[in-house]
């Protein structure tokens, strides 16, 4: 039997992996980081996983994906700089967020690491592709810029501010999440709302189509359908090196159901 039928097949005979917390120093103070190790540290299995969140959340978004990814590779979510438990100064740019959340692959030394982003973190996944010599294949949750609506001003705009974010939440989770599911993803929303705010800008400053179009790492992009062309509906180009695997939305990426950890895992294997 060869060693990639044994890499595939060993998985799922393990428990999924425990997701714990920890806290590491970057150049904009501690980053806090979700993270899975398998029983044999990580170092001897697949190649390390880097998960980088939506603007609107942080890295507990991942969970279920480092859980199931995690069986047998060590799995790693960050909350970005500002975001969640990690602290930063206001108003960084892609490339500012991309230096922090290397400080955390030099604290790691990490040889090589793969690396899954999704909205915001989409874009930080491409450019440590193109400055870090480390990252070894990409994945992209197209799943559109950062939502939130504009920061209120006074009393007068905060019910429509409130308003937007439980809006935003209940779509995120999907029509057929329970109420405690909505009400925690708009807690989430509304502790990053600052932060989402400056990573919406920080996205439209961002050179994607010049990244994308140099991108040399084999590349794969979650759709909410198959089609082959445009980026989640963006209407970019993917590089010729991409592949394509269904994801309906932000929710059940979140869920991280079988089908779509399969997918993941499939691309992700040597």
């Amino acid at each position: 039997m060869s060693r990639r039928k044994l890499h595939q097949h060993a998985p799922a005979a393990l428990p999924p992996a425990r997701v714990r917390r920890g806290y590491f120093e970057c150049r904009h103070g501690q980053l806090h980081v979700h993270q899975a190790i398998p029983g044999g540290g990580g170092f001897e299995e697949g190649t390390a996983l880097l998960a980088l969140h939506a603007a609107a959340y942080s890295g507990g978004m991942f969970t279920g994906l480092l859980a199931s990814l995690g069986r047998d590779r060590s799995a790693f979510a960050p909350d970005l700089p500002g975001f969640g438990a990690s602290e930063a100064p206001g108003g960084l740019s892609i490339a500012q967020h991309t230096a922090a959340i290397g400080d955390f692959l030099d604290t790691m030394r990490l040889r090589q690491v793969d690396v899954l982003g999704c909205g915001v973190g989409a874009s930080i996944a491409l450019e440590l592709a193109a400055t870090r010599p480390a990252v070894r294949r990409v994945v992209i949750a197209a799943l559109g810029a950062s939502d939130s609506p504009a920061l209120p001003h006074s009393a007068d705009t905060a019910d429509a501010f409130l308003a937007g974010q439980w809006a935003g939440a209940r779509r995120d989770c999907g029509a057929d999440a329970p109420l405690e599911a909505i009400v925690a993803a708009c807690g989430e929303r509304l502790r990053n709302a600052v932060g989402s705010t400056h990573a919406a800008a920080a996205e439209r400053d961002y050179p994607l189509r010049e990244r994308l179009n140099g991108l040399s790492q084999p590349l794969l992009v979650l759709h909410p359908t198959e089609g082959p062309r445009g980026l989640g509906g963006s209407g970019l180009d993917v590089p010729a090196q991409t592949r394509h695997a269904p994801c309906a939305d932000l929710a059940q990426l979140q869920a991280a159901p079988e089908p779509l950890v399969a997918a993941i895992r499939d691309f992700l294997s040597p």
